[in-house]
């Protein structure tokens, strides 16, 4: 069966597959690790330019080790999970004191900061050309429709057969080839809708196809309900028209970009910069408010525009004032980068 479905694969990625990646020429550990990371979670299109950005900065694991974090995050600005970013660059640093090189051991790899085991089986088998099995988003996708999988993915129970079907599955030659065939195919073919099975070149031995359950497999998350946080987010401003900033705190959201100021009560803002930071400043204009959706929770923004701010003081190395013509150099969330330079294009 193995032989079947990973010669079907590879015949058809022959024919079909993505063979010109920026992360394939050259495909170095360096450049396959930096990839993967980025596209946990990020579609093909989205991380191209990111990572061409990124390899052009830091084009080794030592140059990445060397970065500052602020340097790490600023190239990794708007990927979003910025987690990712800090993993990273964790990564890089202990890889470098430990001998300079990503570990060719899959339990060494897959236990730093960020990788896991799927991630650490495509590193080795698309470096390398190991026989390792992976099992992202889009090969759960494929092998739960068709094997007929039900459960959702995520679950310990579902993710062990799997992990069977994955492992029974990987040839031991082209390994390389077969990895990225089969996200290929679930990013492309396979896709979560609408799926093109005419086009599939394992359609004729796919359960879900014959069954008609390629709108049912694999079974979603078991939905929960998405809260709302509120916050306000403070623009201030001063005669030179720089922007005050703060660096996130080490954990949570955001952690260790620059950010807004934020307060939970409007009524607080001032009183909160004349204490955080000696800031006074005439009444704040309210901005447009705005929704930034998070996997777990939305966050619903109210920002206040406070113009011509003095400061007597500026607290500590992790709050700034910032020109505006420099935000490429930091580290900022998405939806705050975008409120910043849409109040510099209103000028």
């Amino acid at each position: 069966m193995s032989a079947t479905f990973a010669d079907a694969l590879l015949a058809w990625y022959d024919q079909h597959g993505r063979t010109d990646l920026p992360w394939q020429h050259p495909r170095t550990p360096y450049r396959v690790w930096l990839s993967e990371i980025m596209l946990q979670q990020t579609q093909v299109r989205t991380v191209i330019p990111y990572f061409e950005r990124f390899v052009a900065a830091l084009p080794d694991l030592a140059a990445l080790a060397e970065a500052s974090e602020d340097r790490v995050l600023a190239l990794w600005s708007g990927l979003g999970y910025y987690s990712r970013a800090r993993n990273l660059h964790r990564t890089a640093q202990l890889c470098i004191e430990h001998g300079g090189d990503l570990p060719r051991d899959l339990e060494a790899l897959a236990a730093l900061p960020g990788i896991g085991r799927s991630t650490a089986a495509a590193i080795l088998a698309q470096a390398h050309g190991e026989p390792h099995a992976i099992l992202d988003g889009n090969v759960k996708r494929v092998l739960a429709r068709w094997h007929g999988v039900s459960g959702w993915p995520g679950s310990t129970t579902t993710q062990r057969t799997l992990w069977a079907h994955a492992r029974a599955h990987t040839p031991a030659t082209r390994v390389a080839d077969y990895t990225q065939a089969i996200m290929d195919l679930g990013a492309t073919v396979c896709a979560r809708s609408r799926p093109r099975c005419g086009e599939c070149p394992l359609a004729d031995g796919c359960v879900a196809r014959r069954r008609d359950l390629t709108a049912v497999l694999p079974q979603p998350k078991p939905k929960r309900e998405v809260p709302t946080r509120r916050t306000t987010m403070l623009v201030v401003r001063d005669a030179n028209r720089r922007v005050l900033l703060e660096r996130r705190p080490p954990t949570g959201v955001w952690a260790r970009l620059w950010s807004l100021p934020e307060v939970d009560d409007a009524g607080d803002a001032a009183s909160r910069l004349l204490e955080r930071h000696g800031v006074s400043a005439p009444p704040p204009r309210a901005l447009a408010s705005f929704v930034h959706a998070f996997s777990h929770y939305r966050l619903d923004v109210t920002p206040l525009l406070f113009d011509d701010a003095r400061a007597t003081r500026v607290a500590d190395a992790d709050a700034r004032w910032h020109p505006a013509d420099d935000y490429d150099a930091l580290g900022l969330p998405a939806p705050v980068r975008k409120l910043l330079m849409q109040l510099e294009e209103t000028r």
